[in-house]
């Protein structure tokens, strides 16, 4: 599978999927200009360059959801942790000015994203070479040291859409994947490989959209038979001729329609139908807990709701019908100015 050495080519995006990812988002060379055509100091280039990670480990026993956000002018990072069998819940967030103690390189496939402030460190390094991505957390009560293993048949769902009149963004996402390691949290320790969690990864960057807003789907979960699955699906974002909707099985990467997300806004419990165009996925998604974070600072404000819970419902694919069950996942339903 050929990966993007560069996405920007000749001061221009290279719109469309890239199959193995890209290695270097090399968005200081794009032509940014005004919606006038007046062309941007590359001052304000890089500081209009939002990009964040966040990776997910998700079994039966623990659900783990990490972040790093660099807004330029203002960064954020946040951690949360749930366990489904006694509702235990706990959630860190961060905020920097200015974007201090943080960095995201651009370079989803073998760059560092950092995050720190006072004692709470959080990194996430990919690793080219070992086919790999690491994830360090040290929090007041909470560590882990993972490995995400991006080595069996790996095929990320790597997509650059337009955003707006003079923007792009580039997404790049896997799910499903393999981990190790361990999480400790509040003297109790997780094997993560024991429970059977599995991880996903994504990794976005880009000349936003002023305001925004989106739905977004995921799954990572072990089938009873043993095989892993994955999914990521969103609406409002990257569909601007191309999405980021796809399936993996057993780490084939399956690409389907546009997706539609019918949910209670102001219900914590009511149920999301969550559907394909393509008549692929056919899921209802039942809210167990969230996390949730509304910022409201001027230039810059963020609505934030994060779901974790079940997915119950079929997926038609082309190796027959598969039914699902009961399996861990998350939503989301966010609006951003930034």
């Amino acid at each position: 599978m050929g990966v993007t050495k560069k996405l920007i080519i000749n001061q221009q995006a290279d719109y469309g999927y890239h199959p193995g990812g890209v290695d270097d988002v090399n968005f200081m060379d794009f032509n940014l200009r005004t919606a006038m055509d007046k062309p941007i100091s590359a001052r304000r280039k890089k500081q209009r360059f939002n990009r964040f990670e966040f990776v997910s480990v998700a079994s039966p026993s623990l659900i783990l959801g990490a972040a790093i956000v660099d807004l330029g002018w203002v960064s954020n990072a946040f951690v949360y942790l749930f366990e489904p069998a006694s509702g235990r819940f706990e959630e860190f967030s961060f905020l920097q000015p200015l974007g201090r103690k943080t960095e995201i390189e651009p370079r989803p496939k073998n760059g560092v994203a950092r995050f720190q402030k006072g004692a709470n460190r959080i990194e996430i390094s990919a690793d080219a070479e070992q086919a790999c991505r690491f994830v360090s957390l040290n929090l007041k009560g909470v560590s882990a040291e993972l490995r995400i293993d991006e080595s069996q048949n790996y095929q990320p769902l790597g997509v650059c859409c337009r955003a707006g009149y003079n923007g792009w963004v580039y997404t790049q996402k896997a799910a499903g994947l393999p981990v190790t390691g361990q999480i400790t949290w509040q003297g109790q320790e997780f094997d993560v490989a024991q429970q059977q969690a599995l991880a996903s990864v994504d990794w976005s960057g880009g000349f936003m959209r002023r305001e925004t807003a989106w739905n977004w789907a995921s799954l990572s979960a072990v089938l009873p038979d043993g095989r892993r699955l994955g999914m990521n699906l969103a609406a409002g974002v990257n569909e601007t001729g191309f999405t980021e909707n796809g399936l993996w099985l057993g780490g084939e990467l399956i690409q389907v329609a546009p997706a539609d997300f019918r949910f209670e806004r102001y219900s914590d419990s009511a149920a999301w139908q969550i559907t394909t165009a393509d008549g692929v996925v056919d899921l209802r998604f039942e809210p167990a807990g969230k996390r949730c974070e509304k910022v409201n600072a001027g230039f810059i404000a963020s609505n934030f709701t994060q779901h974790f819970g079940k997915y119950y419902g079929e997926l038609n694919l082309p190796q027959g019908r598969l039914v699902v069950d009961g399996l861990w996942g998350l939503t989301e339903d966010h609006y951003a100015r930034w």
